[in-house]
């Protein structure tokens, strides 16, 4: 069954944080602005848009531990789907359209890969058919419910950008999504963990997040100080024997009620001194 991908709410959201990635990549931030204005208006709260892209992501992220679940889960998010506005939410959808072609006119920007096309595919595909109500197909939902099943067992990948909790808006996990990749792109030789701080030094950096920033590093410090006293007791050398009790106490002196670059960058050094034991192991 073919679906049209300029209605698919996931695949149009990739294709939005791809174009704004590239174009911060590439230093254009008048572009990327463009592309930023779009999702704030067209994904705001109060659409039915948002709330579609909502059920939308849930279904791509949910790992179900079992066919149970997963039905579960189908049950609960074709509830869901029922209530949806289906005039308001393809009135959305072609605005969403209309103001993708002229505002950013870009010839290829419905021509961008995404990773689990097909699963987008099929999930975009089931929740219209679960809108339609008494009106669907049912050995058509029957069929898309059955590949939702295996989209919901198949195990993820680990998200490490999830590793703080957040209630943030849906602009706060844009700027997310776009810094991971623009670090990843332009910080290669930044460990994994270095980049996991950038990510999330730029999406808690205001003050109103920066108690779960603290939470965040106070774990960062003593994950490191565990390592740096372990390690004295597995090498031979007298002099860093007597070097480690000061680094512990430097760890754990750092102020972290004050988050700016300056303890980022002290964290970053932190975060290299914890991979270098880790590996040492």
């Amino acid at each position: 069954m073919r679906h049209n991908k300029k209605r698919n709410v996931g695949i149009i959201y990739e294709l939005l944080l791809r174009y704004i990635s590239k174009n911060l990549i590439e230093n254009n931030k008048k572009n990327a602005s463009k592309a930023l204005r779009i999702i704030e208006k067209r994904f705001n709260k109060n659409t039915a848009l948002y709330k579609e892209f909502r059920l939308f992501n849930a279904l791509v992220k949910t790992n179900a531990s079992s066919e149970r679940v997963a039905l579960e889960i189908i049950r609960e998010a074709k509830d869901a789907s029922s209530r949806c506005d289906k005039d308001k939410l393809n009135k959305e959808k072609s605005r969403l359209i209309k103001d993708i072609n002229h505002i950013l006119n870009d010839k290829d920007f419905y021509y961008r890969q995404i990773p689990d096309y097909r699963e987008y595919g099929t999930i975009q595909l089931t929740l219209n058919e679960w809108k339609k109500g008494d009106h669907s197909n049912l050995k058509t939902v029957i069929d898309l419910e059955e590949k939702l099943i295996n989209i919901l067992i198949k195990e993820k990948a680990i998200d490490n950008s999830a590793a703080i909790d957040s209630d943030a808006s849906l602009t706060d996990k844009l700027v997310m999504s776009l810094m991971t990749e623009k670090l990843n792109s332009r910080y290669d030789d930044l460990n994994r963990e270095q980049k996991q701080i950038l990510r999330n030094y730029s999406l808690y950096c205001d003050k109103h997040n920066h108690s779960t920033m603290r939470k965040y590093l106070i774990d960062l410090k003593e994950q490191t100080c565990t390592l740096i006293e372990n390690y004295k007791y597995s090498t031979d050398s007298e002099l860093l024997k007597e070097k480690i009790g000061t680094v512990i106490e430097k760890v754990n002196d750092l102020d972290i009620n004050a988050i700016n670059d300056e303890l980022i960058s002290k964290f970053m050094i932190i975060s290299k001194l914890k991979n270098e034991l880790s590996e040492g192991k």
